[in-house]
């Protein structure tokens, strides 16, 4: 069964606990067999990259590591940070903010 989840790709997300905590960003992509997101300018790590072919250089690169989709929440235009709750228009359920009723 595929999982599914209230944050969805290119919602703006602030990060709520770890070493970004505060830090805002768009989701990249989701990963659901892991339970993270990986949000852009967030997480930032160094990673060694090997040589693939000669024009190819190696060395150490910086990317962007996954989150734990629970340490971070969508922001709202109007009130920040907020959860998701669902109403529904005709047949279409539309995501909508917890604290203001905006639609997101």
């Amino acid at each position: 069964m595929v999982k599914k989840y209230k944050i969805h790709k290119d919602d703006t997300v602030q990060v709520l606990a770890g070493k970004d905590k505060g830090a805002k960003g768009t989701v990249v992509r989701i990963i659901p067999k892991k339970d993270a997101v990986i949000v852009s300018g967030v997480n930032i790590v160094k990673k060694a990259m090997k040589k693939r072919s000669q024009q190819d250089q190696g060395g150490i690169s910086e990317i962007e590591a996954p989150l734990n989709i629970s340490n971070v929440a969508i922001v709202c235009k109007k009130c920040g940070p907020t959860k998701i709750g669902y109403k529904l228009d005709g047949n279409k359920k539309i995501r909508v903010c917890r604290k203001c009723g905006e639609t997101l």
